[in-house]
């Protein structure tokens, strides 16, 4: 353990070595120059679209666990068997018309070539799941290398694609967290949910220490869950607030343990995560936040990762990402869960509290490459889910953290109560798995307005729809600003819409749906809808309306 330590202290120190992005001797956030006096320039790091490959199709082969973890309870694993036709990745494919190509496959340890699962899937498609046994296997702190090989019938060409799987020894002491990597959905099990995994969507806010936690009252604790909040990131850590950690054990009141203040000091890490991994109602470790915007070596959420993976792999590691497109992939790397913290209401987007312009060479306004306006929740979430599929990368948990204060001289005013539906509104429809907003101490009207959506989402039956299955969404060419997307789950279907606009809709407003035999509820929102011939209709929508309706399928 003591060798261990020191090799990690080592590669720590080398990281603090890197810089990234071009003139770091000057002031820069996401890259670029922010303080008057400076020239703009290209702040790199820019993800881009692949070039595409002209001539034979690529075929694409992508293998996941379908589950971040297995527990040595798990009777069956699973894999999720993407072999998808592209562009712009993989090995060339004959080109064919036939609909019955398959890719043959063989998914393997890597360490002796033992077989896990041996089957077919047909050419360009994904979503695959095929389950094996753990018999092979002995469940173990550290992953397990695992290849798969494929070819069609006739051998050539082939394909192939490595990950990782995580089979561990049971934890018999706290709460165990995991991912659903075919849906992005968390799920949550603890001593309240009698040891049963449950669907997890955490919706709170981050926590001062002063003028909250650090006054150690209960009560107040009890106050902020008794809004309808589920969630919490408490800015605080052991020992100097255990008793406050314990109340949240207490009331189930499940919490993402903050690491951010000495991410980099392995050391460090190890001291707070020791007293934290076996509590009832942790969820998540909070890594590092806004390590793009700082500027941080690249490698810095990566070594904090690894560690907290040997410390505790029971448990999830987020990282909050602040730029729109600085460095994503060496930033994100170190996250299992991304967070995105875009701040847009009552900013300027165009000039800076430092007297220069803000475009994306040039200067900070409080939310990078922003309008200002509430698709800039929905427009970031969308991007760092096109920068995972531009680089061949599997689509990571997000989660957003809304904007819930003013002020540093970047933001002029709080959000109102219908801001913050319609920016949580859009964070889900666009793949958002939690929702933690900045910060508490809140005024009552937004901590009302937060609890008030927070009781719907995170309860059934809404709640098994967002984590049960990804959102798709549906286009509105008449109203740009209406966003509507939807979850099919068993026998039933969300569907989510957001007036993303400042003004009434007066007139009709309709989309298309997957057919159903009708309205089953409206869980959120005061819109009046009908459903006629897979329609769904409203006579109306009012300026910054939300609604969630449940359909019962054909």
């Amino acid at each position: 353990m003591r060798v261990s330590s020191l090799w990690w202290l080592l590669a720590a120190a080398t990281a603090l070595c890197q810089e990234t992005g071009n003139h770091p001797d000057w002031p820069r956030w996401c890259g670029k120059v922010y303080e008057a006096g400076y020239p703009s320039f290209d702040p790199g790091g820019q993800t881009v679209p692949p070039t595409p490959v002209s001539g034979t199709p690529l075929l694409f082969v992508q293998v996941k666990p379908r589950y971040n973890i297995f527990l040595e309870s798990d009777e069956l694993g699973e894999f999720i068997v993407n072999a998808a036709l592209s562009q712009y990745l993989g090995v060339p494919w004959p080109n064919s018309t036939s609909g019955t190509d398959r890719f043959y496959f063989s998914i393997n340890l890597a360490s002796d070539d033992t077989p896990l699962v041996e089957n077919s899937v047909a050419i360009n498609s994904t979503n695959n799941v095929f389950s094996f046994t753990f018999a092979h296997l002995t469940p173990r702190i550290e992953p397990y290398e695992v290849v798969i090989y494929g070819a069609p019938e006739g051998g050539e060409p082939t394909a192939s694609a490595t990950t990782e799987l995580y089979y561990l020894p049971e934890k018999t002491s706290g709460s165990v967290t995991k991912v659903d990597n075919l849906s992005g959905g968390m799920y949550f099990r603890n001593t309240a949910s009698n040891g049963v995994f449950e669907p997890l969507l955490a919706y709170g806010f981050y926590a001062s220490y002063d003028g909250f936690l650090g006054d150690n009252d209960t009560a107040e604790i009890q106050r902020y869950a008794d809004f309808g909040l589920n969630g919490m990131t408490p800015l605080t850590t052991y020992p100097v607030s255990a008793d406050a950690f314990s109340y949240m054990d207490k009331i189930n009141l499940k919490w993402m343990y903050d690491l951010r203040d000495d991410y980099k000091n392995l050391t460090w890490i190890e001291e707070k995560v020791t007293p934290a991994r076996d509590a009832e109602a942790i969820f998540a470790y909070w890594l590092a936040d806004e390590p793009d915007g700082w500027q941080d070596p690249f490698n810095a959420t990566v070594l904090g990762n690894q560690l907290i993976k040997k410390l505790d792999p029971y448990h999830l590691v987020a990282v909050v990402l602040n730029c729109q497109n600085y460095y994503f992939k060496e930033y994100s790397a170190g996250a299992d869960v991304i967070m995105e913290d875009v701040y847009p209401i009552g900013i300027n987007s165009t000039w800076s509290k430092w007297g220069t312009a803000c475009n994306t060479t040039l200067g900070d306004c409080g939310c990078d490459n922003c309008q200002g306006n509430v698709q800039d929740v929905s427009n970031r979430l969308d991007d760092l889910t096109t920068y995972e599929t531009w680089l061949g990368l599997w689509h990571k948990t997000k989660v957003h953290n809304p904007q819930s204060f003013h002020g540093e001289g970047y933001w002029a005013r709080d959000p109102s109560v219908e801001e913050e539906w319609v920016m949580t509104t859009l964070a889900l429809n666009h793949g958002a798995q939690s929702i933690i907003s900045w910060v508490y101490p809140d005024t009552d009207i937004l901590s009302v307005a937060h609890g008030t959506i927070a009781k719907v989402v995170t309860n059934s039956p809404v709640v098994d729809f967002i984590v049960g299955q990804r959102p798709t969404t549906v286009k509105l060419s008449c109203y740009a600003v209406v966003d509507v997307a939807y979850w099919l789950v068993g026998k039933q279907m969300l569907v989510s819409v957001a007036n993303g606009g400042y003004v009434d809709i007066d007139k009709p407003v309709s989309f298309k749906v997957p057919a159903a035999a009708g309205i089953s509820s409206t869980p959120w929102g005061n819109v009046s809808w009908t459903y006629d011939s897979s329609r769904l209709s409203a006579p109306s929508l009012s300026a910054l309306a939300t609604s969630m309706i449940i359909l019962d399928l054909a």
